[in-house]
């Protein structure tokens, strides 16, 4: 199980150590699956009670990225051998995956995620709670869900809310990808370093003055990426969505995700692929994953981080039981025939009564299986 998570604990110059894992499928884009998700949670909660680990960093094997996302294949094979059920492996998975994003969000130590290649879904999932999120040249990142009858989960409800009004809606239910300049002005990442300066970064973490004192090693560890950052940034790549901020603003006074998606249809920029692409995968995408984005986001507003993961394991377990995703992985990875069959036409025709089932808890208040997130 370890093989697919690399552990080295690195020793730097005054004897401190530095926990560093490494997603280790890259093969798979390093898509995660349980036996990662299980290599992880241990030695992330052995390194947070080592006073001798003074800080820890999370990276993917190969050139291509960091996570393209979860092993979404698994959950379509166990998906189509229990169909209108909630298959358990699907429970399980999402349950550890959400407690350990979490665990990232709420790590007592500084945490880093070098984000280079590709940083999608379950990727995202596990970057946005490190306390130090790298992007380099090579970052592409994104919440791709609608394409598979999915919705933006591990915190999205949380991070896509964290952006400036109106992103995460155009995010989320577009799948755009965003480079380096689009996810540190979305409140995505925090420093830029060029990918092919990453040995150096890690060689120079060495001859950093660590302590036990956690606050203090935040404070100079955010000094020491913030000046390879601001020595750098000329050869940001140009961003996409701050161009646009004026009119995505207004997406965020919209009352339905209907409203929502007229008007990221009507966005007009001359000869735009992204742009174009952004629209034709909201055209193409699950009307029902639209719907999600829409109230998840909006429901997210008022609640905690906790609360968010708590709602997003009762919507994945629903997207489970319904057939929209296991329809949306068919048509896109597995018979690749890129004609998914959704259960409605259009975003305007999905009832709001199937809307409400989805948010619909299946356990008791004490029973839900995050029910003590937040409150260990």
């Amino acid at each position: 199980m370890s093989d697919c998570v690399i552990f080295q604990e690195r020793t730097t110059k005054n004897g401190m150590k530095i926990g560093h894992a490494t997603l280790n499928r890259p093969s798979a884009l390093n898509a995660l699956n349980m036996d990662m998700i299980q290599a992880l949670m241990p030695q992330l909660l052995a390194w947070q009670q080592n006073a001798d680990i003074c800080m820890v960093i999370l990276d993917g094997a190969g050139e291509k990225g960091l996570c393209a996302g979860g092993d979404v294949v698994a959950m379509h094979n166990a998906m189509a051998s229990n169909p209108k059920a909630m298959p358990n492996s699907l429970q399980c998975f999402f349950t550890e995956e959400y407690k350990l994003d979490y665990l990232i969000h709420t790590y007592a130590k500084p945490f880093v995620v070098w984000g280079g290649g590709i940083v999608m879904g379950g990727g995202m999932g596990l970057m946005n709670g490190a306390s130090h999120r790298i992007v380099t040249d090579t970052s592409r990142m994104a919440m791709p869900e609608i394409n598979i009858g999915l919705y933006p989960d591990v915190g999205g409800s949380w991070f896509l809310n964290n952006m400036p009004p109106g992103c995460g809606l155009f995010l989320g239910m577009t799948g755009a990808s965003m480079n380096a300049a689009d996810a540190l002005y979305v409140n995505m990442a925090d420093y830029f370093i060029p990918n092919d300066l990453k040995n150096q970064w890690l060689a120079n973490l060495d001859d950093l003055p660590w302590s036990q004192n956690s606050a203090a090693n935040k404070d100079q560890l955010s000094v020491f990426c913030a000046d390879l950052h601001q020595q750098h940034q000329a050869l940001l790549p140009q961003g996409k969505v701050e161009a646009l901020q004026d009119e995505l603003s207004a997406l965020a006074l919209e009352t339905t995700a209907a409203g929502v998606a007229k008007r990221i249809l009507s966005l007009k920029a001359s000869d735009d692929k992204w742009l174009d692409k952004a629209q034709r995968t909201l055209q193409t995408g699950s009307p029902i994953s639209a719907n999600l984005v829409f109230k998840q986001l909006h429901n997210g507003q008022s609640m905690t981080l906790a609360q968010c993961f708590n709602m997003e394991l009762v919507m994945s377990c629903r997207c489970g039981e319904f057939g929209e995703f296991q329809e949306g992985v068919r048509a896109l990875l597995v018979d690749k025939d890129h004609q998914p069959n959704w259960r409605y036409p259009t975003i305007e025709s999905v009832p709001n009564e199937i809307m409400v089932w989805f948010f619909d808890s299946p356990w008791q208040a004490n029973e839900h299986p995050l029910s003590t997130l937040g409150k260990e």
